[in-house]
């Protein structure tokens, strides 16, 4: 939480920007998890929310009344029953004052505390709510069916949300790199750990544990398997296998905001040849990164310059073939790298995606092409501005399935060796992904330390393992 003139100016700012009308922004319930009395801990506050509201607390509703110049807190003070449960918890008015709001009133207070500006047609605000309580609430409150509440949300409210949080400040920005030292001591435990005969479950136990022990816990599913064609591959009881590859994607959430790595690396410490031929092309993508993101330049640039310099690359190791320009309009490329070369980050680990990607990653200049395969999932294209947070996460990729079924309809035959391709069945994929800050003039990486990926440091690294007891 920062302090209470950090969000005093953000509402004031965020009044200016929508205009008139009345916000109404939502924080999160407890959720259960298998039975009421066991929810979900612990409990993730919506990060609009926290962004402008500050506090964690559940069952809370901010209402900013921009015609009136009103700004409410809405929720239930806490019983002795649920102190003698949980402890002590600050009353709502306590909660209020932290963060510059004197209003207060009980949650069953909303609907009369939004009912004079129906009466005087005044504009609601909400945003798109993504938890079926929110929906609920927004349902008794507004009327409007659940079904209907996406299209119905503020676009005015979508993009002054997204306008302000788009550009971190710089306590942001130090928030993000303290995430990101964290998501250091995840990764190099994972690649200290990773030896044969170690499960894919075990390694991805202990990098939850090292997010849950030094921050709030993981900023997603932690990713890590053998298999990391599979964009999502959660840990298996697998045992790691001598000449594969593991991929470990993860991050976690300190002080609200979230970082965000993926590292990849041979089970025995070693590359072979073939492993180091297409890792050296990841890695070549992603360093390429560095040189060229910078303000003024569009992100979907960036990603497709990536694209180019990738299928030249498997050109000449024979994968790809033609025309590289053609290739890559073609999108013969997506064979490899289905998915875009980064996303926004901060609050969110995709930040502000439940807004809608076309808000978040583009705008009126820059717009997403949804008809072709791989650049369909690009979540972020639009130029790039001082104090934005993306991934830089080239990957490469051999799925089986896909391969099959493009042969099977001579899918961008032109350019793919599907005869070599089919050699590459058992290879798995590669990825590696850092958080860069765009500065004023360039960018760089965020946190302090760099987790091992060039290879020779990656597998020196690694070798300080073998006297592990694991």
């Amino acid at each position: 939480m920062f302090n209470k003139e950090t969000y005093i100016r953000r509402r004031a700012e965020l009044k200016r920007l929508v205009g008139k009308g009345t916000i109404i922004l939502f924080g999160n319930n407890e959720a259960p998890y298998n039975y009421p009395a066991n929810t979900y801990a612990p409990m993730r506050q919506d990060s609009c929310f926290l962004y402008y509201f500050g506090q964690h607390r559940d069952g809370l509703v901010g209402v900013i009344d921009i015609d009136n110049d009103e700004e409410w807190l809405l929720g239930d003070d806490i019983d002795v029953e649920d102190i003698v449960w949980m402890g002590f918890t600050p009353s709502v008015s306590d909660l209020a004052a932290e963060v510059g709001i004197t209003k207060t009133a009980p949650l069953s207070a909303l609907r009369q505390v939004c009912s004079n500006h129906d009466a005087q047609d005044k504009a609601i605000h909400f945003l798109p709510p993504y938890r079926h309580d929110t929906k609920i609430q927004i349902m008794d409150l507004l009327g409007i069916h659940p079904s209907k509440q996406k299209e119905a949300a503020s676009l005015a409210l979508i993009q002054a949300v997204v306008k302000m949080r788009s550009t971190k400040e710089a306590q942001e920005i130090e928030a993000i790199d303290h995430a990101c030292d964290v998501g250091y001591a995840m990764h190099t435990t994972a690649q200290l750990l990773i030896k044969p005969g170690v499960t894919e479950r075990f390694i991805g136990g202990q990098v939850d544990g090292i997010a849950r022990s030094l921050a709030g816990g993981t900023s997603f599913a932690t990713i890590f398997s053998q298999h990391g064609e599979i964009m999502h591959g959660n840990p298996s009881e697998r045992p790691l296998e001598a000449g594969r590859l593991a991929l470990c994607d993860a991050g976690c959430e300190l002080d609200d905001y979230c970082s965000d790595h993926t590292r990849t690396m041979p089970v025995t410490g070693k590359f072979t040849q073939r492993q180091l031929e297409i890792y050296s092309i990841v890695e070549a993508c992603h360093d390429y990164v560095l040189q060229v993101a910078k303000p003024g330049v569009k992100y979907m640039d960036v990603h497709f310059a990536v694209c180019r310099m990738m299928a030249e690359r498997l050109k000449e190791l024979g994968l790809m073939k033609g025309d590289v320009d053609e290739a890559v309009q073609a999108g013969a490329h997506a064979m490899f790298l289905p998915h875009g070369l980064g996303h926004m980050m901060g609050m969110d680990v995709h930040d502000m995606e439940g807004l809608g990607q076309i808000y978040v990653g583009f705008d009126e200049e820059t717009r997403p092409n949804l008809e072709q395969f791989g650049t369909n999932c690009l979540r972020m294209g639009r130029r790039l501005e001082e104090g934005f947070v993306v991934t830089d996460e080239p990957g490469i990729y051999f799925i089986p399935a896909l391969i099959d079924e493009w042969r099977s309809k001579g899918h961008c035959k032109d350019f793919l060796n599907y005869d070599l391709l089919e050699t590459y069945k058992d290879f798995g994929g590669i990825r590696i992904e850092d958080d860069v800050l765009i500065t004023k003039d360039s960018c760089r990486f965020l946190g302090q330390k760099r987790i091992p990926y060039h290879p020779a440091d990656l597998e020196a690294f690694m070798e300080t393992s073998k006297n592990s007891k694991y």
